[in-house]
């Protein structure tokens, strides 16, 4: 008789099918932390407890991890958290109250995400990627984000949406945390500088050359040409814009090749 396979459950996670990038001993235990439901999805997020147990080295366990949280002593951008199965995700900026140090969860070409150290004045805010665009009651436009977070946009003249008009998905927004008002906005077009945040390039940063659509737009070949002249095509889906001239954060030497 063939033997079963082994199932997790929809609660339960099993160590050696949980995402590759993350940086756990696949053999030490059966089981990982399963992210809850939440801003972002399980193959592009962390759970809390391992990013303070395993990437910051706060905690020896996964209860020492809890017992942190209890003290409502970290921030997810601007919000305390204490639930250790919070998924984290791109972007996001991470507030260690006792220590006053802040990372943001930026992507990394050999670990796929890390955590950056970035000032107090940088924690402020937040780049978001726009997901979904779409008409509401009340003469609005509700923009979705690639963390869960809805924007409504008012219209004076729905006949003639004009700033509405400018927002398109894969558009990325500058956003203050945890206020929530947008400072400043970039469209996703050639010339403005990106971050690739999946697939085989992971990590790689330039500016954007050229945008090859050939039908659905998400699976556009995108051309990208980092500073030193590097060159790397992947689909559009993967390209996060980050700037115009320059990039409003701060990225990781290992990403930009040049220290910030």
């Amino acid at each position: 008789m063939p033997r079963q396979k082994r199932r997790g459950s929809l609660r339960h996670l099993r160590r050696h099918v949980a995402p590759s990038f993350w940086p756990i001993h696949r053999k030490e235990y059966a089981w990982a932390v399963k992210p809850r439901a939440g801003p972002h999805p399980l193959y592009r997020s962390l759970p809390l407890g391992v990013v303070l147990r395993d990437m910051l080295g706060y905690a020896r366990n996964m209860r020492e991890a809890r017992k942190i949280l209890s003290w409502r002593k970290i921030e997810v951008d601007g919000r305390i958290i204490t639930d250790y199965k919070f998924p984290v995700g791109l972007m996001d900026v991470i507030h260690i109250i006792p220590t006053d140090e802040y990372y943001r969860v930026v992507s990394h070409p050999v670990k796929f995400f890390i955590l950056h150290p970035i000032s107090e004045e940088e924690a402020g805010y937040k780049l978001l990627r726009i997901i979904r665009k779409q008409y509401v009651r009340g003469k609005a436009i509700q923009l979705t984000f690639h963390d869960g977070r809805n924007y409504l946009i008012t219209l004076k003249d729905v006949f003639n949406p004009v700033e509405a008009a400018s927002y398109s998905t894969y558009d990325v927004v500058k956003m203050t945390i945890p206020k929530q008002s947008i400072e400043d906005h970039v469209k996703f077009e050639p010339g403005v500088w990106a971050l690739i945040i999946d697939g085989s390039h992971v990590g790689f940063y330039g500016k954007i050359e050229d945008i090859n659509v050939i039908f659905k737009r998400s699976r556009a070949i995108v051309t990208i040409k980092s500073p030193s002249g590097e060159i790397r095509r992947t689909i559009l889906e993967y390209v996060f814009p980050v700037g115009r001239e320059k990039p409003l954060i701060s990225l990781p030497a290992e990403v930009t090749g040049s220290v910030q």
